[in-house]
């Protein structure tokens, strides 16, 4: 399990939180030549959001955890093998049925590819600021830009 600062962490995290099924976030940090930039997914649907980038994942199924459903997301969402690592801070509520959580995570195996999205596009901290400040993110994701950007400028 992986921290921001890349140290081992641990999973929590059941899917559920005070009857509200998680929905979990990757928030997925390069290597290698993606070193200092974070992965971001465009939406495709609903059209509410269509256009938006948003953190990619899903919906945690009964019987996982966070880690476990963001870890299947992602190789169904990318295509790639992850380890994903500690939860950041926080959680939105989405409804009264539904609350979005995220975790660190970091590719180990693949190249991303977009097969749930319209694209997919690695940011540094600068691009990240100018996307928020332009309205670009999925409104659910921006709580987490600070802490992002943190892990971005270490």
């Amino acid at each position: 399990m992986i921290g921001r600062d890349g140290g081992i962490g641990r999973d929590e995290g059941t899917g559920d939180d005070g009857g509200r099924r998680h929905v979990v976030a990757g928030a997925v940090l390069g290597v290698g030549d993606t070193a200092g930039k974070l992965l971001l997914a465009q939406r495709d649907r609903p059209a509410a959001v269509a256009g938006l980038w948003e953190l990619p994942g899903g919906k945690v199924e009964a019987g996982e955890t966070d880690a476990q459903a963001l870890h299947r997301e992602l190789v169904e969402e990318l295509g790639v093998q992850t380890e994903v690592g500690e939860p950041l801070t926080g959680q939105v509520i989405l409804s009264a049925e539904l609350v979005l959580v995220a975790r660190w995570a970091r590719i180990v195996d693949g190249e991303p590819v977009a097969h749930d999205h319209r694209a997919l596009r690695w940011v540094d901290a600068t691009e990240l600021v100018r996307m928020a400040d332009a309205g670009e993110l999925v409104p659910a994701d921006t709580g987490w830009v600070p802490e992002l950007l943190a892990a971005l400028t270490v």
